[in-house]
């Protein structure tokens, strides 16, 4: 008898333990849900999460990642200094590189959250840049006519200015995007 009261009181605590299992997955699918709607604070202005859009693809970092040892993937996440220090040392002699293989998702997260989604896509533009910069189609692309033109007559502004670009590009789609977005 003292058997079936033992096993009676573990099919309780069972029971129990199921119950309470239940309950914490009940409040995380609520607290997941409620994190969804959160708003937070992105480049001065207060956007539910589910409207915003990724700036940067963590795939088109990874390609780049293969041209990496040139610094290609550190300007395409908004880090030109460490691009340029990548590009005049092979990658720091390829174990930075290497070493930048895991930390591209990190780099991911913070240009999602430093830079700002809109019209102009920055994959396309850093696309543009990468294989047709010389002769000006990203800037044509971003309604810069003037400048494209004359990145088209002048091979890139004689290749200053093309690598110009490739520090600058994210912070010129970003004021693109921005004047769009104001009706400018």
């Amino acid at each position: 008898m003292a058997w079936l009261s033992t096993r009676h009181s573990g099919l309780e605590w069972r029971r129990s333990a199921r119950r309470w299992l239940r309950a914490v997955s009940r409040a995380g699918r609520q607290a997941s849900a409620l994190l969804a709607n959160v708003t937070h604070f992105h480049q001065g202005d207060f956007l539910p999460m589910q409207q915003q859009r990724e700036t940067h693809s963590m795939v088109m970092g990874y390609l780049l990642w293969v041209f990496g040892f040139m610094g290609a993937h550190r300007f395409y996440y908004g880090k030109p200094i460490s691009g340029t220090l990548w590009f005049l040392t092979l990658g720091l002699l390829l174990i930075g590189w290497i070493v930048d293989l895991f930390l591209i998702p990190s780099m991911d997260r913070q240009a999602g959250h430093r830079f700002i989604a809109g019209v102009k896509d920055y994959n396309l533009s850093w696309i543009l840049l990468t294989f047709l910069g010389l002769f000006g189609i990203h800037r044509f692309y971003l309604g810069k006519w003037i400048t494209g033109l004359i990145w088209l007559l002048t091979g890139g502004l004689f290749l200053l200015g093309y690598l110009y670009d490739y520090w600058t590009l994210n912070e010129q789609i970003d004021r693109v995007n921005e004047d769009l977005a104001r009706g400018r």
